[in-house]
C-alpha cells in the first residue's frame, strides 16, 4: 500500500482536503512534497486552505500559504477563507489571511463580504482586525445592506459602535 493508502499519483489530490480539514501537518507535508494540487475542490468547490480555515487549522492555514495556495480563491458559493473565518470568529487566522494579503472585500453570491459576516456573526474582534486593515464599510450586499445594517439587525452594538468609528 502506498503513503496514505494511495499508489496512484491522480489520486493525491484528493487527500489535500481530508488532511487540512484534520490539520495533519506531516500528511500535508508529504502531499506538497509530492507536488498536490494546492488549490484542488472538493465537490462543494472547497479547497484545502479553505477547508483549514473553516476548521480553524491555523498551522495548516500557515503551511498551505507558505506553498502557494491561493488565498482568495472562492468555493462554490462564493465563500473565500477569510470569509469563513470571519463568519467563524476565529482570530487567529483572520490575523494570518490579512497579513498574507487576502482582499478583504471581495464579495459572495450574495454581495456579502468578510465585515459583512464579522458584524452580523458578532465576531467582534475579527471585526475591529477588518476595519484597522481598511476593509470597506460602504460595500451593499444583494440586499442593499451594509455591514452596520446588518449589525444593528442582528442587535450587535458593539460592532455598530466600531463601524460607526471607522
Amino acid at each position: 500500500m502506498g503513503f496514505y493508502g494511495f499508489d496512484c499519483m491522480e489520486n493525491i489530490d484528493q487527500l489535500m482536503i481530508p488532511a487540512a480539514r484534520k490539520g495533519e501537518m506531516e500528511v500535508l507535508q508529504e502531499l506538497i512534497r509530492r507536488n498536490a494540487n494546492l488549490n484542488a475542490r472538493d465537490e462543494k468547490g472547497f479547497t484545502p486552505l479553505i477547508i483549514a480555515c473553516y476548521n480553524n487549522q491555523l498551522a495548516a492555514a500557515k503551511l498551505l500559504l507558505d506553498a502557494g495556495a491561493d488565498i482568495n480563491v472562492a468555493d462554490d458559493g462564493g465563500n473565500t477563507a477569510l470569509m469563513g473565518v470571519s463568519f467563524k470568529g476565529y482570530i487567529e487566522i483572520a490575523k494570518l489571511l490579512v497579513e498574507r494579503g487576502a482582499n478583504l472585500d471581495l464579495q459572495h453570491g450574495n454581495g456579502g463580504t468578510a465585515l459583512m459576516f464579522a458584524s452580523m456573526f458578532g465576531r467582534n474582534d475579527v471585526l475591529q482586525l477588518l476595519l484597522a486593515n481598511g476593509a470597506n464599510t460602504e460595500m451593499k450586499d444583494a440586499r442593499g445592506q451594509t455591514a452596520a445594517d446588518l449589525a444593528v439587525m442582528q442587535g450587535n452594538d458593539d460592532g455598530l459602535k466600531l463601524l460607526n468609528a471607522s
